[in-house]
């Protein structure tokens, strides 16, 4: 299955530009997003490198950050560059089992596949297998009782637009592969 990015910008700008005057961007070397502004009149999510999974996993973070986190710029997260100590990098995971989560259940809509990120090359990641067990636990909890409804629109559209199954049907994840 080919995916294009030309393919997941139109998905996501047809499913929330309108609506929340958002829209998803092909960006350069690192991922970043920024509300409207004199600038620019809308927020953009730019995605890394041209990266689909930059893409998926960009978007993720989108759809976890409420109202008032969506009118900061990168959601006013604090974000420590590759390189943290594992200490640290536990601190990073806590944050991102949400979002990975929801990536990997876009990925899965997509039949894309999804690799847990601990985002740390250059550092001490530690062991990782905590952390994967905890996104599939997230998985499990959506679920079992349903996505944020941002989405569930995207799911079902890239379930849609990819033929895929519809729903989270926990068979499709498989945490040994991740």
């Amino acid at each position: 299955m080919e995916h294009r990015l030309e393919d997941i910008i139109a998905i996501f700008n047809w499913c929330f530009a309108r609506k929340y005057n958002t829209r998803l961007v092909k960006g350069g070397e690192e991922p970043l997003y920024v509300p409207a502004n004199a600038d620019c009149p809308y927020h953009a999510i730019y995605f890394a490198r041209g990266f689909y999974s930059s893409a998926l996993h960009e978007i993720a973070h989108w759809l976890v950050a409420g109202k008032e986190r969506r009118k900061l710029e990168d959601f006013g997260y604090w974000y420590e560059p590759d390189g943290r100590s594992a200490a640290r990098q536990r601190e990073f995971e806590k944050v991102e089992v949400k979002p990975q989560a929801i990536e990997w259940i876009l990925a899965t809509a997509a039949g894309f596949r999804y690799i847990a990120s601990a985002d740390n090359l250059n550092g001490d990641p530690g062991d990782t297998q905590p952390f994967k067990q905890a996104v599939y636990a997230q998985v499990k909890a959506y679920a079992e009782n349903g996505l944020p409804k941002r989405a569930e629109t995207l799911r079902q559209a890239l379930a849609a637009f990819y033929a895929t199954p519809d729903g989270i049907d926990l068979t499709r994840f498989d945490i040994s592969k991740i």
